[in-house]
């Protein structure tokens, strides 16, 4: 992910390439290893793309948008909610019982997730920021989502300044981690 534009087209075009996973992932025969390998996939997308969202876009929201903080602690509230559903899918193999369960869990909450955001909080953050402000804001999601993390980290803080200094720590790791597992993302 990295596609350029302001924060909303940034995040939306996440967004899509999360639905689009999500379809790869359905397509795939019940049980295959390929599932696994796509769900690793969309585990490290949702990852980086949470991580740039605690760190750029909910303190703009919280800056920017009138009366907004409670709508952004929701925001988070639906990250920790998928981020332990990912970590629970991380440790499970696609032949799984509980697996596909999981898979379907996570695109629940996924979906009420980006519906909320899109449908709700891009269009007040827009109303509420200069075309600079939202360029700019595209730009520092675009970084963050370079060295955040690839994998659940539920414990992990998920506000400012705590997981600006974390996130990339633990990004490292991870993605050392993934090139000696062979983990594709």
């Amino acid at each position: 992910m990295g596609h350029g534009g302001n924060v909303i087209a940034e995040l939306t075009k996440d967004h899509r390439e999360v639905d689009a996973l999500f379809t790869r992932i359905e397509a795939q025969p019940a049980g295959h290893k390929r599932r696994r390998e796509l769900a690793d996939e969309l585990t490290a997308e949702l990852v980086r793309h949470s991580v740039a969202e605690e760190q750029y876009l909910y303190p703009a929201v919280r800056k920017h948008v009138a009366d907004a903080d409670s709508l952004a602690d929701q925001e988070i509230e639906d990250h920790a909610q998928v981020e332990r559903l990912l970590k629970d899918l991380e440790g499970r193999e696609a032949d799984d019982a509980g697996f596909d369960a999981l898979v379907a869990q996570v695109k629940a909450a996924v979906t009420e997730h980006v519906r909320d955001e899109e449908e709700r909080l891009f269009p007040m953050l827009a109303a509420s920021c200069s075309p600079q402000t939202l360029a700019e804001l595209g730009d520092k999601v675009r970084t963050a989502k370079k060295t955040a993390p690839t994998r659940p980290h539920p414990a992990a803080p998920d506000t400012p300044p705590a997981n600006k200094i974390l996130a990339p720590g633990a990004g490292l790791v991870d993605r050392l981690r993934d090139h000696l597992t062979g983990r594709a993302h």
